[in-house]
């Protein structure tokens, strides 16, 4: 190769280089040590920059995060939405792709992202199916599947929205989405305990930041209760998971449950 043939790519590189989308990938942590470096490693091929935003976890994460040469940054944890928005603003490049610890791309995602990148985006956001992982069993009942989420968006047109628990992407009024093939995997819980754990933590939450706000009543419990049930095993195809899908199913019951129990109580103490 001549150097005017060789100067003429290496022209053409940077142009290609300067004009593809760059992408910031975007966590949250706290205690994700078993998590965080398959969740870093599905990024690495993505990503032109990873932000962590760390809740001062007490596990080796922050090590783990260093050691793999992301941008990492500790904040205190003030509600899922604000510290997502937090992280977010971090970040270098407009485009995000955010991920929880416990997920990971899988290949197919990775080829639809990569080949956004490359060709430049036509819409400010892009959906993707979730799909989560109980022990070692993939499930697609019980209302866990698509679970389709927004986590790939252009930030000037969008931001996360909600309460301290189950925050979502919202894109202005006027702004376009579009959705990639492949699944986002979530690693959800490895037993019964991590379940539990979990629908106590997030219905005391839930009740704590709706007192008042919303009603709750012993007829309301009741219903929504049974109801919950009755739509993740019966009409969401929960039976056909065998004990898996009645765990689920009856977990998602029980977190209905305690949410619209702790809230009822949460007003009544508010009323006092």
């Amino acid at each position: 190769m001549t150097h005017a043939n060789a100067y003429l790519l290496f022209n053409y590189l940077t142009r290609c280089y300067l004009h593809m989308m760059r992408i910031s990938a975007v966590i949250i942590t706290y205690n994700e040590e078993n998590h965080i470096s398959r969740c870093l490693d599905s990024l690495k091929s993505i990503a032109d920059e990873i932000v962590v935003v760390d809740s001062f976890s007490k596990d080796k994460t922050k090590e783990i995060c260093l050691s793999m040469g992301v941008c990492f940054f500790e904040n205190p944890f003030e509600g899922f939405t604000a510290q997502k928005n937090h992280a977010m603003k971090l970040a270098t490049f407009d485009y995000i792709l955010s991920l929880d610890a416990d997920e990971y791309l899988s290949d197919e995602l990775k080829e639809s992202i990569q080949n956004v990148k490359e060709n430049g985006a036509n819409v400010h956001g892009y959906t993707m199916n979730r799909l989560n992982r109980y022990r070692d069993k993939w499930i697609k009942t019980c209302g866990w599947y698509p679970d389709r989420k927004i986590r790939f968006w252009d930030r000037r047109q969008g931001e996360w929205h909600g309460g301290k628990v189950h925050e979502i992407v919202k894109l202005q009024p006027s702004a376009q989405s579009a959705h990639l093939e492949g699944d986002l995997l979530h690693i959800s819980y490895e037993n019964v305990s991590q379940f539990i754990k979990k629908i106590q933590e997030y219905s005391e939450i839930y009740a704590q930041d709706n007192a008042h706000k919303k009603k709750s009543s012993v007829f309301k419990i009741i219903y929504k209760t049974i109801f919950s049930f009755m739509k993740a095993y019966f009409i969401k195809g929960g039976i056909l998971d065998g004990y898996e899908g009645l765990l689920i199913s009856g977990s998602i019951a029980i977190g209905v449950f305690y949410k619209y129990s702790k809230l009822l109580e949460a007003n009544r103490s508010f009323k006092h």
